[in-house]
């Protein structure tokens, strides 16, 4: 078989079009992969994990990512696509929507050591009345009660099991 100039001009254009375009493709993956990550890191505490992902199982990406769809009512796949990608290059206002460290206290252990649980109102809301906010609590604390084997009571002074403070700031 005899091949000619242009054949080999065709052949060699071809295969470098693919290589680029597989290089082009790898780069954009990681692109977004990153993009992903940061935004997942600054609105959904994504955490660095140490270990093979092959013995953890489903990765922290794929929980934290699928946590986001769900927040913002994507199809939940756990898995990057063009309609999760366009929400994510959305603007936002820079305050994270979840961000569990700040309000935990109990590292990954996330059950309670004993079930009679005191609490305290460090400071009421100016938005409510102080008896507003009160029967609020209570009733809040009363549907737990109801369905764990948790019990709550009221102090007035002192460090609480649950403090509870209304503040300002964030949104």
């Amino acid at each position: 078989m005899k091949t000619t100039f242009s054949e080999c001009v065709y052949f060699i254009f071809f295969y470098s079009s693919c290589i680029l375009n597989i290089l082009y493709s790898s780069q954009a993956d990681v692109v977004h992969f990153s993009f992903f990550q940061s935004y997942l890191k600054k609105f959904f505490n994504l955490t660095e994990q140490k270990g093979s992902r092959f013995r953890r199982g489903i990765s922290q990406e794929t929980e934290k990512l699928s946590e986001m769809q769900r927040f913002f009512g994507l199809q939940v796949t756990g898995a990057m696509n063009n309609e999760t990608l366009a929400v994510m290059k959305k603007p936002r206002c820079g305050v994270p929507d979840v961000n569990m460290a700040r309000f935990s206290t109990f590292g990954s252990n996330f059950k309670w050591q004993k079930n009679s649980l005191t609490y305290r109102i460090v400071n009421y809301t100016p938005d409510m009345s102080r008896a507003e906010v009160d029967d609020s609590i209570d009733k809040a604390l009363q549907v737990w009660a109801k369905v764990t084997p948790l019990r709550f009571t009221k102090i007035y002074s002192g460090t609480a099991d649950i403090m509870i403070s209304f503040g300002g700031g964030g949104e």
